[in-house]
């Protein structure tokens, strides 16, 4: 790593000198450094299909001229000079109201987000290859039933700058990784999969020591081979804390971005603050500020502060989550949630760990008095489209007479997230992050989000399964 230091620390001096020189036309300039390098692995079944270690140095600039945005990257520091221009001409074209953003404390400072553990740079490739073959050969050995297998992993290091015609200079770094298991199994005509991510921001012994949740996916696929499908209709279910995790998110999370609603008048008037939404019990959060998840950080890709933001108070709207434009436009203040998932891209309104309050029910009373329902644990997959949602459980069984009894196969949970939340009908007094989370939003997917949650008890949820 000796190059990269100097490098940015000219850099620095550089971008400092442009903003000075350029400053004047424009209502605001922002010039964002990214310095980064990783390791991308990916086997499926006895095939390498990817080996490789990398590393890229490369920016952006954003322009404001009347309410107009210019953007341009790069990664040659040696045309910088040349992207400003462009991004100022952008800006002063399309440019033909007024320049909106809410203000924020200009800030100069150096963080890094701390480690627990190992840093995965000092692993050899050959090591994280290692354990990508232990892995891929325990999902191997599960069963000769299981016809394939992907194990994937991937750390990145990212190094920022960011300086704005404002006067901020915050130079931020942190360690992210992460890795996605798959088993397929086949017997006749039936395929089943079972799947596990899992990333941390912390240390890289976190990926080490996953046998045992490796050995379960194949084991799911295996026994969902000989499961009873699930019989569709509308059911009162129970979900474990992951499900709540993913629910919160792309349910309920994505609205409450206010790029969303400032687009979008219908969405503004469904989220209107005071709006009544759940039940008392229910509160809802979104936040960099909490530490150590796959969210968190000190400033966001526009130098705000990270912040924690409550959404959802006592089941009332109460918050939304911001960029400096939408906090402006909105007349609310800005949250610390425009990122982006690298130099090629401007920052865009994004959720950072996003979690429902742990509640008060002893998660074994939340089966009490169900008299047929379903039991839906972890993640296969999930969509949204604006207030619709669609997941499908990784896991599933019947309750009956407030019992779980048989598993089931083929559980997807589908409904409204506005008529969903208000069925809530009981919150467990459980709680899990789940760090496995990759977000995807405009064209930038695979942003590191935490979810987090207790189970749940939502009554009238329609599952798909056989009809």
């Amino acid at each position: 790593m000796p190059v990269m230091p100097t490098v940015l620390a000219d850099a620095k001096n550089l971008i400092s000198d442009l903003i000075a020189r350029y400053r004047s036309r424009v209502d605001y300039l922002a010039i964002r450094l990214e310095d980064s390098e990783g390791t991308s692995i990916l086997l499926r079944g006895d095939k390498v299909e990817t080996l490789s270690e990398g590393m890229s140095i490369g920016g952006q600039v954003r322009a404001c001229y009347k309410g107009g945005w210019g953007f341009a990257s790069f990664n040659h520091l040696a045309t910088l000079s040349d992207r400003v221009e462009e991004a100022i001409a952008a800006a002063r074209i399309v440019g033909d109201e007024e320049t909106t953003l809410a203000p924020i404390k200009a800030v100069q400072t150096v963080c890094q987000l701390p480690l627990t553990g190992t840093d995965p740079r000092k692993i050899p490739l050959s090591e994280k290859k290692a354990l990508c073959d232990r892995y891929n050969e325990i999902l191997k050995q599960v069963d000769p039933r299981i016809t394939t297998t992907s194990v994937r992993y991937g750390d990145s290091t990212q190094r920022i700058i960011i300086a704005t015609s404002e006067g901020t200079l915050i130079e931020q770094s942190w360690v992210d990784m992460e890795m996605r298991f798959s088993a397929t199994a086949r017997n006749g005509d039936v395929v089943q999969t079972g799947r596990e991510t899992t990333g941390s921001r912390k240390a890289y012994e976190d990926l080490t020591n996953l046998d045992e949740q490796v050995r379960t996916a194949a084991q799911r696929a295996l026994d969902a081979l000989y499961m009873p499908p699930v019989r569709g209709g509308t059911y009162t279910v129970v979900i474990d804390p992951v499900l709540t995790g993913l629910f919160v998110h792309e349910a309920f999370g994505h609205l409450s971005e206010a790029d969303m609603a400032y687009e979008n008048p219908d969405i503004l008037e469904v989220m209107s603050m005071g709006r009544q939404f759940g039940p008392e019990s229910l509160q809802i959060f979104d936040g960099a500020a909490p530490l150590g998840h796959r969210g968190s950080y000190f400033y966001d890709d526009e130098g705000t502060p990270a912040t924690t933001t409550q959404l959802i108070k006592n089941g009332i709207l109460v918050g939304r989550l911001h960029s400096r434009e939408t906090a402006g436009k909105l007349e609310e203040t800005p949250t610390g949630n425009a990122r982006c998932l690298n130099y090629h891209y401007p920052p865009i309104v994004r959720m950072t760990n996003t979690w429902i309050e742990r509640g008060t029910t002893p998660v074994e009373d939340l089966f009490k008095g169900i008299k047929e329902g379903v039991y839906a644990k972890n993640w296969l997959g999930g969509m949204t489209n604006g207030e619709m949602f669609t997941f499908s459980a990784g896991e599933a069984w019947m309750i009956r007479d407030g019992k779980i009894a048989e598993p089931v196969r083929d559980v997807t949970l589908s409904g409204n997230v506005f008529k969903t939340l208000a069925d809530i009908e009981a919150i467990g007094n459980d709680f899990h992050w789940d760090e496995s989370g990759g977000c995807g939003k405009g064209s930038q997917s695979g942003l590191p989000v935490g979810c987090g949650g207790p189970s749940l008890r939502i009554r009238d949820i329609v599952v798909g399964g056989e009809a």
